[in-house]
C-alpha cells in the first residue's frame, strides 16, 4: 500500500463548497470482508455507459459531502459513468433499502452502498445482485454472504485504525484512564468492528485502561454532545472520550469545552479537518484521526465501474485507480490506506 501523504495531498485542491444537495449526476462521489460470491454479473454494462448509484449512510454531513466530491471527480474523469449520489437524510437502513429498490426498478448497472446496518440492508443488495446488478459496499460493509456483494472498499484497516485511536488516547489521558465512547449505532458495521478491535488491543497493551460501554447518538451532532455531557456527569473519573464518527467527535469536543474541561478530558476520534480545526486551535482536541474521504469516494467509483465492466474479478490482487495509482486487493477488500493523524501543525493544510 502506498504512503498516505500522496493520497491526502492529491485531494487538497478540491473544495467541499456546494456539496450539500441530496443527489447529483455525472456523465462524462468496517466490518471484515467476506468471501467473493458468484451472483450474476451486469452483462450489457461492459460495453457502454455504467449507470451507477452511490449511496452514503446519510447525505448532507461534511464527511459524506467530501466523499461525494471524490466520487464526482472519478465519474467525470472516467467518462463512461452516469452517477447518481443519493442517500437517506437520516442514518436509517430502511430508507437505504427503499432507495436501492428504486434503483433496481430503474435498472441501474451498479450500486455502491455505505451500510447503516449490515444485516437489514443485505436483502435489498441481494435483490439487486439477483437481477444482475453489480454491487459493492464502501465505508461500512454489509453481510457479505447474505448481500452477495462483490467487493468492499474499506477506508482503513480495523487494526490500524483501532491502534491509532487507543494509542493516542493512552498518550493524552494516561494508560490507566477511564474513557467514554460516543458512537452512532450498535448496528453500524464499521464502528462496531473498530470498537471490538480497540477493546482487544486495549486489554493487551493497556490493561489498566477502562473503556466504558458506548453511548449511541445516531448521526446527530446535538445528540452526540448530549451523550458526552451525560458521560461527564455520570462518570466523574473520566479522563477521555472517543468520538467514533464525524458528528460524534465534534459533539463530544463541544461538551468538554462547555464543561470547562479542555486539557483535563482528552477527546480523540474520527472527524474531518475542517470541522475539527476550531477545537484543535482552542486546545480542546489535540489529534484528529482520519483518512481522506475525497479519495474514498473517488476509489469507490473506480472499483464499482471496474467490477461492472468485468475488469475487476474475484481473485484479482490489484486495481489501477486513476490518480491514486495501483491499489492492493486482499480477498474482496480494496483498502484505501493507513489512517493519518491531524494535529495543530498540519490540520490547516487540508480543505475537507
Amino acid at each position: 500500500m502506498r504512503p498516505v501523504f500522496p493520497l491526502l495531498f492529491a485531494g487538497l485542491a478540491l473544495s467541499l463548497a456546494g456539496c450539500t444537495s441530496p443527489s447529483s449526476t455525472s456523465g462524462g462521489p468496517a466490518g471484515p470482508a467476506g468471501a467473493p460470491n458468484s451472483a450474476p454479473s451486469a452483462g450489457p454494462a461492459s460495453a457502454g455507459t455504467i449507470k451507477l448509484g452511490v449511496m452514503p449512510k446519510q447525505i448532507g454531513i461534511p464527511y459524506f459531502n467530501a466523499c461525494k466530491q471524490g466520487a464526482e471527480e472519478a465519474a467525470k474523469e472516467l467518462g463512461d459513468v452516469d452517477m447518481t449520489y443519493d442517500g437517506p437524510t437520516e442514518d436509517k437502513s430502511e430508507e437505504q433499502s427503499r432507495i436501492l429498490d428504486t434503483w433496481r426498478i430503474k435498472k441501474f448497472n451498479a450500486i455502491a452502498v455505505a451500510c447503516n446496518d449490515p444485516e437489514q440492508i443485505s436483502t435489498s443488495i441481494g435483490r439487486c445482485r439477483d437481477e444482475g446488478i453489480t454491487a459493492i459496499t464502501w465505508d461500512a460493509d454489509a453481510n457479505p454472504a447474505a448481500s452477495k456483494r462483490q467487493f468492499f472498499v474499506n477506508q482503513a484497516g480495523a487494526q490500524d485504525l483501532s491502534m491509532a485511536l487507543v494509542d493516542e488516547m493512552a498518550k493524552q489521558a494516561g494508560e490507566s484512564a477511564t474513557v467514554g465512547v460516543v458512537s452512532s449505532s450498535p448496528t453500524a458495521p464499521n464502528q462496531s468492528a473498530w470498537l471490538k478491535v480497540m477493546e482487544e488491543y486495549r486489554a493487551k497493551k493497556y490493561p489498566k485502561m477502562k473503556i466504558l460501554e458506548p453511548e449511541y447518538a445516531g448521526e446527530n451532532q446535538i445528540k452526540s454532545e448530549e451523550k458526552a455531557q451525560s458521560i461527564l456527569k455520570v462518570h466523574s473519573d473520566v479522563k477521555g472520550i472517543f468520538g467514533m464518527t464525524s458528528v460524534a467527535f465534534p459533539g463530544a469536543a463541544n461538551a468538554v469545552k462547555k464543561a470547562g474541561k479542555a486539557g483535563q478530558v482528552a477527546v480523540v476520534g474520527l472527524g474531518t479537518p475542517k470541522d475539527m480545526k476550531p477545537f484543535v486551535d482552542e486546545g480542546v482536541v489535540k489529534t484528529v484521526v482520519l483518512w481522506n474521504p475525497i479519495d474514498l469516494g473517488y476509489l469507490t467509483v473506480y472499483v464499482a465501474r471496474a467490477a461492472a465492466k468485468g475488469e475487476l474479478k474475484p481473485g484479482d490482487t490489484e486495481l489501477k485507480a486513476g490518480r491514486l495509482g495501483t491499489m492492493a486487493i486482499k480477498g474482496n477488500e480494496v483498502l484505501l490506506g493507513k489512517p493519518m493523524l491531524f494535529t495543530k501543525d498540519n490540520i490547516g493544510k487540508f480543505d475537507f
